[in-house]
Order: C-alpha cells, then structure tokens, then sequence
C-alpha cells in the first residue's frame, strides 16, 4: 500500500482547526483505518490472488471467476474511501488557512504604531491563537461535516451492492461462460476467508462510528452556536435595559409634597431629572 505520511501531516494540522469531537474522529482514522489498513489489512489480502484457486484448467477462467467475486479489490475500496472521507476535511483546512491569513492582512493594515495596539480584534481566532468556528468557517465545518457523513454512508451502502454479503465464503461455485464449461462451471475456494470477513466487519464498524461520530459533532456545533447566541443576546438585553424607577416610598415622599396627590411614573421619565425640576417650579409659582 502507499505511503500514508503526507496526508497524515496535512490531517494532523486539522487538529488546530477542529472541535473536541473533530479531534475524536481524526484519532479513529489514523488509529483504527490508516494504520490498521497498513499495517495488517494489507498482509491478509496480499494473497488473495496467487491463492485464489478454480478447479478448473481451462485458460482464462480462474480470472474471469476472480474478478466476478471481487469486482474489486478490498483494500484499494478502503483506501479510496478513506480518501474520499478525508477530502472535505482538508478542503475545511485550506478554506480555514486563507480565511485566517486574510484576517491577519487585515489586522496588520489596522495596526496602529502610534499605541501599538490593533484597533479591531480578530474574529476567528483567540487570545492564544486557537481557530474560532464563527461565521464562515462554520458554515464550511458544517458543510464537510455533512459531505463525510454522505460518502461514509456512500461507500458502505457501495459496498454492499459491489461485494455482496460481509460473510466471506470459503468456496464457490463460479459458472462464467465464457471461458468456464458453460454446464459445469467452476469450483473456485478464497484463501482465509474467516480472517478477511473478520477485517470487513471491522471496516464498517469503524465507518458507522465516524458517521455516528459526525453527527454527534453536528449537535455539538449547533448547541455551542445556541448557547453563544443566547448569551449575547442576553448580554444585548443587560446593556439596553433602562434604569430601575425609584423606588414606590420615594413616589410616597414626592406625594406628600403636593398636598397628598398620588403621583404615578410615567413611562420614559422614571430618571428624567429635567422632568422633576419642571414640576418644582411649576409648584412655586
């Protein structure tokens, strides 16, 4: 199998970039996907050609079997799944990379040498320089979010209708003609098959965790976005709530000044200072 070492550094720079569930999922897919794939997947299927066997002599029709069970071959649909999986997540950190350098040009423009402060914080970062998930960036975390759920629901679905059943027969009867005997067929037998469906089985498990691991990652996201959402908006009405009316013993105290009229606050004046000295002297006069 190739060399995985690239695309490891490229998703291991996503770290940065994603939530505590994001972190989560990286691990199942270096753990759990690219190493095990490479490092014992890859030597269980390693003869599944040379010890494919037909009992059959007749030129062509051990292949012709071979490629009617295994249209493909496991290890290259894992390999290209993962792949595919993947590619939403590196677009996410490229998108995330040109959205925080752009910010940096912008703050560098805004610099002020005079104070030497920045006259606007940054938006998509933190004190400490951690990716902040707002706004666009959001909107494209979501969006990759969604697009791995599909392809790991894509290729698991695929790979039921391209390989059959996930339980590896030991032996079969292939009956392509041509080149097979058109009436009786061939006899072909799969090398350790109770071994391979063990790493099928294993394969979708780990696919379903991913996809239930994004989904997860979904509703974490979107109550982070509520529970920020509500706090500025409660933060909003803090700050525009107007001043406490006094109290009703001062409303009691300015009552008696005026022979025992009831005085009721009025909606807008509760603190009007300029309100209250019109009233003073139009009592004088």
């Amino acid at each position: 199998m190739g060399d995985w070492s690239y695309m490891s550094s490229l998703l291991d720079k996503v770290q940065s970039h994603s939530t505590v569930v994001g972190k989560i999922w990286m691990s199942i897919l270096f753990l759990f996907r690219i190493f095990v794939l490479g490092a014992a997947a890859d030597k269980v299927w390693e003869d599944e050609v040379t010890e494919f066997y037909c009992d059959t002599q007749e030129p062509g029709c051990k292949h012709a079997c071979y490629n009617w069970m295994f249209p493909i071959s496991y290890i290259h649909y894992w390999v290209l799944q993962i792949t595919f999986v993947s590619t939403p997540t590196l677009v996410y950190l490229g998108h995330a990379v040109h959205i925080i350098h752009k910010e940096k040009k912008m703050l560098e423009r805004l610099w002020d040498s005079t104070n030497g402060t920045v006259q606007r914080k940054p938006k998509y970062t933190d004190d400490r320089g951690k990716v902040k998930i707002t706004g666009i960036l959001f909107c494209t975390y979501m969006t990759q979010l969604i697009f791995k759920i599909i392809l790991e629901v894509g290729f698991s679905v695929g790979q039921f209708y391209i390989f059959g059943p996930v339980f590896m027969v030991p032996y079969f009867h292939c009956t392509m003609s041509p080149p097979c005997a058109r009436l009786s067929g061939a006899q072909c037998y799969i090398s350790r098959p109770t071994e391979k469906t063990i790493f099928v089985i294993f394969m979708l498990v780990v696919s379903g965790i991913s996809v239930l691991l994004n989904i997860m990652e979904i509703i974490y996201l979107l109550c982070n976005k509520r529970r920020d959402t509500r706090n500025l908006l409660q933060t909003q009405q803090h700050v525009l709530r107007p001043q406490q009316c006094p109290s009703n013993q001062t409303w009691g105290e300015l009552s008696s000044l005026y022979g025992g009229t009831t005085l009721l606050p009025l909606t807008g004046l509760c603190n009007d200072d300029k309100h209250i000295d019109s009233v003073s002297k139009e009592k004088d006069t």
